[in-house]
């Protein structure tokens, strides 16, 4: 199958390891991949904070960009933007009066799957060390992201992977569904109710006495991350579609804790 690769912006601007263990899952089940050049932002943060019509050009980006491409399915590692595509891209479009670009909004979000949704439904892979070879043999817990929950309606889907994973030992975290605070430029205009939010799912973290906590959305991952190094924590975050690339050959190294001045933000 010829996949396209949504990499996200967060992702390609700040996590390209994540795209790049994207492709190696995807490759290691005999999927060419492509990477539409012409990509950038989902147009999700301006559609969250209202900016309608700043959202448009970048939705019509998006669609000219994956237009222009030959592909079976796009992929992508982020709930949060694969959602965006469905529930707001045709939207913008529609309320710009651009019924084309609509239409091939929605044909678009219909062919784009989050990874674990491709992986899952499409590949039929129920077994993250048999059939990927991952293996990762750290203590990890998990963080189902809003997005990927209630608007794609993920389920387990991302969280069953990674309890198959070769090596790896799965531990609950209390609250799952408890959001992180992050939500955008939600964090910014209700910094101290953001700040609560993932102070509390920091310490659900440490709770479970994980080496690290996975998700499927990096700028969760990043949000809690940043509380994490700023209390000290050894607990580290990785995205899961890095543990799912990590092998015995070539296994993922975990750093260690990040070191921050106290008092530092």
């Amino acid at each position: 199958m010829r996949v396209a690769l949504f990499s996200t912006c967060i992702v390609d601007a700040m996590y390209p390891k994540v795209a790049a263990a994207t492709v190696s899952v995807l490759e290691r089940l005999g999927h060419e991949v492509v990477f539409p050049q012409g990509q950038t932002c989902c147009s999700q943060m301006h559609v969250n904070s209202g900016y309608f019509d700043d959202a448009y050009p970048v939705v019509k980006t998006h669609v000219k960009a994956f237009s222009e491409w030959d592909f079976d399915v796009a992929v992508a590692p982020s709930g949060s933007c694969v959602a965006s595509l469905g529930h707001q891209q045709p939207m913008i479009a529609e309320r710009a009066g651009d019924t084309a670009t609509a239409t091939a909004a929605a044909d678009l979000a219909a062919r784009t799957f989050e990874l674990s949704q491709f992986l899952i439904d499409i590949c039929g892979i129920t077994d993250a060390a048999e059939q990927l070879g991952s293996y990762f043999p750290e203590k990890v817990t998990f963080h189902a992201s809003c997005h990927g929950m209630r608007l794609l309606r993920l389920g387990t889907r991302q969280e069953d992977l990674v309890r198959t994973v070769g090596g790896l030992e799965y531990t609950q975290i209390k609250d799952l569904d408890q959001c992180c605070g992050f939500g955008g430029t939600f964090s910014f205009k209700n910094a101290d109710t953001s700040g609560a939010m993932v102070a509390d799912k920091v310490q659900h973290i440490e709770e479970t006495g994980a080496s690290v906590c996975t998700g499927g959305d990096v700028s969760c991952l990043m949000n809690i991350g940043g509380a994490l190094s700023r209390k000290e924590s050894p607990v580290q975050t990785v995205h899961f579609a890095e543990i799912l690339a990590s092998t015995k050959e070539n296994p993922l190294k975990v750093s260690g804790p990040v070191s921050v001045t106290a008092g530092g933000k």
